[in-house]
């Protein structure tokens, strides 16, 4: 398994990030996380990533339910980001709903690669890094 240059994780929940953040660092998943709280916030800093020439994150981990701007209203956002930026990035939605209608939401968008319900264990973890080391 090869090492990711960054990785982002957008969801409000410390508890939440703090088992992603071990998880990656665990498994060497990447050498940098981003980490924020909302989906504006997320977007805001993507925009500021590309407008100063730097890459976005290989893989994004993205709750849906969130305050300000959920996981939805930054799919919305992000699709907008030209293609040749974004083309490079795997979305996983990493959420605690297992309402069907928000998986099949979610893989109509193109850059979504997966719905994984909560928790993310080791073993998901390690197969998604297979699946987009570079």
């Amino acid at each position: 398994m090869s090492k990711l240059e960054r990785a982002c994780i957008i969801d409000d929940d410390p508890i939440h990030q703090f088992g992603m953040k071990v998880l990656m660092k665990k498994l060497d998943f990447t050498k940098e996380v981003l980490v924020f709280h909302d989906g504006q916030e997320a977007i805001d800093a993507l925009l500021d990533l590309l407008n100063v020439g730097d890459q976005l994150p290989s893989v994004i981990f993205l709750d849906l339910n969130m305050p300000i701007k959920d996981g939805w209203g930054f799919l919305d956002d992000f699709v907008k980001i030209p293609h040749h930026n974004r083309e490079r990035v795997t979305i996983y939605v990493v959420s605690s709903s297992i309402n069907p209608s928000d998986r099949e939401r979610a893989v109509q968008y193109e850059m979504v690669s997966n719905y994984i319900v909560k928790p993310v264990d080791e073993r998901q973890l390690r197969k998604l890094l297979e699946e987009v080391g570079e």
